[in-house]
């Protein structure tokens, strides 16, 4: 069993993806890769769970992997 929700939370997921591509404007890549850094920190500690985090780490890492493998 999945501790992980992959469903959409968001009313308005459009908006939600909107806030993250607004937050990274004007950012140098070495500055946008620093807020994703901190982002990803808060929101760990946010979720708290060591399986959940464990399950999205898994999953961003496939998601890397088949994108490669597509590209590739």
């Amino acid at each position: 069993m999945t501790a992980l929700v992959t469903e959409s939370r968001f009313p308005d997921p459009d908006r939600a993806y909107r806030a993250l591509i607004e937050a990274h404007r004007g950012l140098s890549d070495q500055e946008s890769a620093a807020l994703n850094t901190s982002l990803v920190l808060i929101l760990a500690n946010h979720i708290g769970d060591h399986t959940v985090l464990q399950e999205a780490l898994a999953l961003a890492k496939q998601s890397i992997d088949q994108t490669q493998s597509a590209s590739g």
